[in-house]
């Protein structure tokens, strides 16, 4: 808990409360109240009776959520893998961490130090198990567990400590210690089927997760990068010169890990560790694998002197520099410089410009038409930031391009699943429709298709006129049906398309379709205009 005034802890206890059914009650207490006998759950009435100089402050919820998640990304200091553990607790994964700050009881140490510097009162426990780090922090006098302790010294570890260390619920503990169950070590050497009978079966499953029977595992706020290089100081740098060439030299060390393995970055991020607790993260993406160091100092020079950013803030100083990748892919082969054609210097550039861009104005700004798997048109493609390569390809989504039109893939209507008529001259009676040239379909379509009013010889021909906008079209020729059957695996009862190339009188060419079959899906198809020719 924080206690602030003047830069120098109050001399006074804390505590804050919150409205509990209809009394307002305590729910947590500094260590300056804790010893003076107030503890969570008292009503605020009889500790402001006990104590009239208590300082009592309404919880926040919020606030402290928050507060935990920043306490949590500073974390990652010590390791990449940091969970948030409840309302108020952080798990941390230091598995292989522990020998870079000279053992585990120096790295508690470190944390507690830390925190204790920036206000916070914190207590850390170590073990193999991540329900047995969490009674140890919470409720044991040794916080650091012997690696793989069973039998004796799993029971001088844990048997002492209250069935609360368990982490059951409040009433489950409450009826327990009716029954003479207090402490851990009364239920662990009791036959297992009576305790589950009566009080359920989370209690055996804690005490299982406590000696590691069953297994539990952490959920990290961030995922754990495939590449990682970092920097750490004795005393805070501010200075940004100092800082990027920190950089370069962490992008040299990263290079040098993805050239091992024929690896190329995507996206990268660069991690800021100030030493009053606060994190700045800057994330950049490449349109293509990288290796280079300068190519990826220079995607950083950009959001450094993007006008908006206000990421490069020092405040007091870093002391510790992280560059990760995010996202790698394998290179393909290369001859080298000597066989190096123009035209790949020329596709280079282009990606290097794109770097630039999605760095200096943000990768959602700069973006690329890529395909999407699906035969239906309005569906084929979609709009990707540039920097994403086939990692992040998009799935057949019900998304459209951000543009009054939506550009239309050649491919679409040819996947699996599309039933293509030959695109067959339809000729009409009495001087009728004919056959004219042009493209298969248009090069962009309306973002959502427009109703309109046709008229044709039979229900399911080719129409002889409609009406568009509150204009009349005669038809001149068309050409078709295209049929484009419905995604059966979404909509089984979704209704087939038969598209239409059409040509009015005065030589304004559109695409157009009719919805439903006649007499089996629809008793009166509807029309729709798609797209317009060039």
């Amino acid at each position: 808990m924080l206690r602030r005034e003047g830069g120098a802890l109050s001399p006074t206890p804390l505590a804050t409360y919150a409205k509990i059914g209809n009394a307002q009650l305590l729910v947590c207490v500094d260590r300056l109240a804790a010893s003076l006998g107030l503890t969570a759950g008292l009503p605020l009435a009889d500790a402001k009776a006990r104590r009239p100089n208590l300082i009592a402050v309404e919880a926040d919820p919020v606030e402290e959520g928050k507060l935990l998640e920043r306490i949590a990304d500073w974390l990652q200091r010590f390791t990449p893998l940091a969970a948030l553990d409840g309302a108020d607790g952080i798990m941390l994964d230091i598995a292989g961490v522990a020998h870079l700050f000279n053992g585990e009881a120096s790295l508690i140490q470190e944390i507690e130090t830390r925190l204790a510097g920036q206000g916070l009162t914190a207590r850390a426990g170590i073990a193999d198990f991540p329900r047995a780090a969490w009674a140890l922090a919470r409720f044991a006098k040794q916080r650091i567990a012997p690696a793989d302790a069973t039998g004796k010294i799993f029971a001088q570890l844990y048997h002492a400590l209250p069935l609360a260390a368990l982490g059951l619920n409040k009433d489950v503990v409450a009826d327990m210690a009716r029954a003479g169950l207090r402490q851990i070590g009364d239920v662990a050497l009791r036959p297992r089927a009576p305790i589950a009978a009566r009080f359920g079966e989370d209690v055996i499953a804690r005490l299982d997760a406590l000696s590691g029977l069953e297994r539990a595992a952490i959920s990290p706020r961030f995922a754990a990068p495939d590449f990682s290089a970092e920097r750490r100081f004795a005393s805070a740098i501010q200075e940004r010169a100092a800082i990027e060439a920190t950089l370069f030299k962490l992008a040299e060390n990263l290079a040098f890990l993805l050239q091992r393995q024929a690896k190329g970055a995507r996206r990268l991020e660069f991690a800021l560790f100030r030493v009053d607790g606060a994190v700045r993260r800057i994330v950049v993406g490449a349109s293509r694998p990288l290796n280079e160091p300068e190519a990826m100092r220079r995607l950083f020079r950009e959001r450094f002197e993007a006008p908006e950013t206000d990421e490069f803030d020092p405040g007091y100083g870093f002391d510790v520099l992280r560059l990760s990748c995010l996202l790698a892919e394998p290179l393909a082969p290369a001859q080298g410089d000597l066989a190096r054609a123009s035209q790949e210097e020329k596709a280079q550039t282009l990606a290097d410009l794109l770097d630039r861009l999605s760095a200096r104005l943000g990768a959602r700004r700069v973006t690329r038409i890529d395909c999407v798997d699906t035969h239906i048109p309005e569906f084929a493609v979609a709009a990707i930031p540039a920097t994403l390569g086939d990692a992040r390809r998009p799935i057949p989504a019900r998304r459209r391009a951000p543009s009054a039109m939506v550009p239309l893939s050649r491919s679409a209507g040819k996947e699996e699943g599309a039933s293509i008529l030959p695109r067959a001259a339809v000729e009409g009676g009495g001087g009728g429709p004919r056959r004219f040239a042009s493209p298969a379909r248009p090069l962009r379509l309306f973002e959502r298709p427009e109703p309109i009013e046709a008229i044709a010889e039979i229900p399911d021909g080719p129409p002889l006129r409609f009406k568009w906008r509150r204009a009349m079209h005669e038809v001149a020729a068309i050409e078709g049906p295209e049929r484009i059957a419905a995604e059966w695996w979404r909509r089984p009862d979704g209704p087939t398309r038969d598209y239409f190339r059409a040509e009015d009188t005065e030589g304004r060419r559109f695409w157009l379709y009719r919805e439903g079959l006649y007499g089996r899906e629809a008793g009166r198809p509807r029309w729709y205009m798609h797209g317009l020719f060039g």
